[in-house]
């Protein structure tokens, strides 16, 4: 019988972030049902959850909470925690709002700076574990996140870094090693631009390629919470074109927030991390982690998880009902999660490899903070088993304030993962040492 840890605890906008503490978790235990869906007090390395539709509590059941959160300097001995054998150190600092991240063939993290429009090389040249070289690849860009650096010849070589703004995506010229920039950018395919609203206006736009380079993919986030009118003309979609942007066509559909893409390196499927609607209450709607169906309707805006209508959207489009697929794994709701890669390394043990590293930024739709932690979403044989486990956590002090917001995740060559900190305008390299 699975283990089944149930806390009842009553949950409101006017809860602070410090009141009714929920018991901790403990390591190593599956959290289901009530006990699940939590906050950021539970939150350690180790602790398991699932969370499935049976769980769901009707829409307003607790009132909309406005409690975004106050994000401090690093407290004196405050650290990141993870499992036991890992380590974490500060790979880079200095930065400003460091966003995406993918790593080169030679091992250089290529960083997305978003709100100084510009894309960052960050390469540590003596192996110490820290960033000796900091380069401006690309700037004068428009609120760039996606990067992937890739093969146009199809040999492996590198050939491009093609770079997601809000409105177009563009490539440069790129050869291994490159810190600057060698040409101008070339323009691919435009997209609809976005914006920077709370409840909407979602301005960032991942890119990735295929197994084969053949395909390139491009997730676009609504303009709006939940809005149905014309502004949300080609919003909350993943496109899929040709390799040089022609020949776009939406892949998926009803995706709020498909933020980040990665593809899967066994099987080739797509997968995406998506934030789902706001103001339905502290537990609607989970966001979470899937592999994209090709063709497939995710419900947004009239429907969520199946056939479960939005409120707002009462007797519309009864047609799609039956059509919106439940995606692969429910998060906490309002978790933020943004950045996504599987992990194609060896260094780590055995349980995390091919499984899926997820980066959460945080709440503010809720009245208990959730998010603002690392999670990793095993997979068996390409598919999730639907539970997700924390694996970087501490970024929340006593009071309920923030000091840590991760954003981009990337395995590096030797099988360390690089965590992007929007917050602390920084870099973290988790490692493995052994028990």
């Amino acid at each position: 019988m699975r283990s089944r840890v149930v806390f009842l605890v009553a949950l409101s906008a006017a809860a602070s972030c410090t009141s009714q503490k929920l018991p901790a978790a403990p390591v190593g235990v599956l959290l289901e049902g009530e006990a699940a869906l939590g906050d950021h007090t539970q939150d350690q390395p180790g602790v398991r959850r699932r969370i499935t539709i049976a769980d769901l509590p009707a829409p307003y059941a607790t009132d909309s909470a406005e409690n975004g959160a106050k994000v401090v300097p690093r407290p004196e001995n405050a650290w990141p925690r993870v499992p036991a054998g890992f380590h974490v150190e500060l790979f880079a600092t200095g930065l400003s709002g460091p966003r995406q991240a993918r790593i080169a063939p030679n091992g250089d993290l290529v960083v997305a700076e978003s709100r100084v429009n510009r894309v960052r090389i960050l390469r540590d040249a003596d192996g110490d574990g820290k960033a000796e070289i900091s380069k401006i690849f690309a700037d004068k860009l428009n609120q760039p996140f996606g990067i992937t650096v890739f093969s146009a010849t199809g040999s492996g070589t590198p050939t491009h870094l093609v770079v997601a703004n809000t409105d177009s995506v563009v490539r440069f010229p790129y050869a291994t090693g490159d810190l600057e920039a060698k040409g101008p950018a070339e323009s691919l395919i435009g997209v609809s631009g976005g914006g920077l609203l709370r409840g909407g206006g979602h301005w960032t736009r991942d890119v990735v390629f295929s197994r084969d380079g053949a395909k390139m993919y491009v997730s676009i986030g609504s303009r709006s919470n939940v809005s149905d009118d014309e502004s949300e003309n080609d919003r909350a979609r993943i496109f899929e074109a040709n390799a040089d942007g022609k020949s776009p066509r939406v892949f998926a559909s009803g995706l709020r927030n498909p933020v980040g893409l990665a593809v899967h390196p066994d099987t080739g499927e797509l997968w995406t991390t998506v934030n789902e609607r706001d103001e339905l209450g502290d537990h609607l709607v989970p966001d979470y982690v899937t592999h994209v169906v090709d063709g497939g309707f995710y419900g947004w805006p009239w429907f969520y998880l199946g056939a479960h209508q939005d409120p707002r959207h009462q007797g519309k489009h009864p047609e799609l009902r039956d059509k919106t697929l439940v995606p692969d794994v429910l998060l906490q709701s309002h978790t933020a999660a943004l950045g996504i890669t599987f992990y194609n390394g060896e260094s780590f043990p055995v349980a995390y490899r091919k499984s899926a590293f997820v980066a959460a930024h945080g709440s503010w739709n809720r009245a208990r903070r959730t998010g603002y932690k690392v999670v990793y979403v095993p997979t068996v044989n390409g598919r999730a088993t639907g539970e997700y486990v924390d694996f970087m956590t501490g970024f929340v002090t006593d009071d309920g304030d923030v000091w840590g917001r991760p954003v981009g995740v990337a395995v590096g060559r030797a099988g360390e993962l690089y965590v992007t900190d929007d917050a602390g305008g920084c870099v973290w390299r988790v490692t493995y040492r052994g028990s």
